[in-house]
């Protein structure tokens, strides 16, 4: 089906360039494979004009580099000529599975060595663009947004030098914290919540959900999370509970204060499906500790739906913990890194974020609205009343 119908009302700011760094290739890949079917079969009597040139490719991919010498040194180079384009970026700097070689070591590149690889690549554009948009979906140094005593703010500092660098967009999934932005408020940001694919993937799985607000029930696993969940209970018409983290501030285990207690707040969830709504799955602990604690409530299933899973300890625990029927589904996005391993989980559904990056590039490159993606409302209401009635 062709994109919503999309009729064309502006000219392409200038012609597509999508530079997926090795990071985000198969990502990237999707995302072209989208815009390369859209903008065969979208008509436009303005098709044929010079402004359209290179319009409809057979790829937007443009072939960029970020070779490393023996010493651990690297470089950026382009391999197509990049002059006028409307360049995209895209970089997933949290995928550890990508190695180098340093000094006969085998290193694993870590998110430095990403944000790295990515103003190499800026900088091998050398001005050339029309601009340059950045998407990055787990944003750098997004969990270190705000300061504590000496400390430093790496990702206003990060944001900053991207736009120092002629970056004109830049474009993240669900940040830890929106008000980073307010370090770059004369460029674009945009961070933008999968919560309309969570709904419709775990609609796809699970057949048989009661959606309203005597069977099923929203909670955010912390104080922070509050207006994600908000949302998602306001859009399928749910009621709302969350657990209060109480922190061990006199101890710091993994750069954290470690959590004492789940204290819950919000009403009885006795017999009802609840959704565990969060950003990230780090080492998935307090996920764990908040699904447990829903299930000695007496909580029928639990489905917890995270943007990144990053299961930084493996994922021994959350096979425990499915076994002894604690949970139900875990639901991220294929915006980071995911292992073959996680992919094979019977438990495991992964949550395809391609076609929703490809609307925002196509909306981008003619310099349309974002609003309608950025508040999916019509959509997930679309998505609940087809399922409604196919269980009548």
């Amino acid at each position: 089906m062709i994109y919503e119908e999309k009729t064309i009302e502006t000219i392409p700011v200038g012609p597509l360039g999508l530079i997926p760094l090795k990071s985000c290739a198969e990502l990237g890949e999707k995302v072209n494979q989208h815009l390369i079917a859209w903008r065969r079969e979208r008509e436009s009597e303005h098709k044929s004009t010079i402004a359209f040139a290179g319009y409809q490719r057979d790829s937007y991919v443009i072939k960029a580099q970020t070779p490393r010498f023996g010493s651990g040194e690297g470089k950026g180079s382009i391999e197509e000529s990049v002059r006028g384009d409307d360049l995209y970026i895209m970089v997933d700097i949290c995928n550890y599975s990508l190695t180098y070689s340093l000094c006969g070591m085998v290193n694993h590149m870590s998110p430095d060595d990403h944000f790295q690889d990515l103003k190499r690549v800026i900088a091998a554009a050398a001005g050339k663009a029309r601009r340059i948009n950045v998407i990055m979906p787990f944003l750098y140094e997004g969990r270190q947004h705000k300061r504590s005593g000496r400390e430093s703010l790496d990702c206003a500092t990060a944001l900053q030098e991207l736009c120092d660098m002629g970056v004109e967009n830049i474009i993240t999934f669900d940040a830890h914290d929106p008000r980073v932005q307010n370090a770059i408020p004369l460029k674009g940001f945009e961070t933008v919540q999968p919560i309309y694919q969570f709904i419709k993937y775990l609609l796809k799985e699970e057949t048989q959900l009661k959606i309203d607000s005597d069977h099923m029930m929203v909670i955010s696993p912390d104080e922070g999370g509050m207006k994600r969940a908000i949302y998602f209970a306001n859009v399928l018409g749910l009621d709302m509970g969350m657990f209060y983290k109480r922190r061990d501030y006199t101890q710091i285990v993994d750069g954290r204060n470690p959590i004492v207690a789940h204290e819950f707040l919000g009403s009885d969830v006795a017999g009802k499906d609840v959704l565990i709504i969060d950003d990230m799955i780090s080492s998935g602990e307090s996920m764990l500790d908040v699904a447990k604690e829903l299930k000695s409530r007496k909580a029928r299933k639990v489905f917890i739906c995270s943007t990144f899973g990053l299961f930084t300890n493996g994922l021994a625990k959350f096979d425990e913990y499915y076994q002894n029927g604690l949970i139900d589904r875990i639901l991220t996005t294929n915006l980071v890194y995911q292992t073959p391993e996680l992919l094979s989980k019977p438990y495991y559904i992964d949550v395809d974020m391609s076609k929703y990056i490809a609307l925002i590039i196509d909306n981008l490159n003619h310099d349309a609205s974002l609003s309608e993606l950025l508040n999916p409302t019509k959509r997930i209401n679309r998505v609940l009343k087809a399922y409604k009635e196919k269980q009548k």
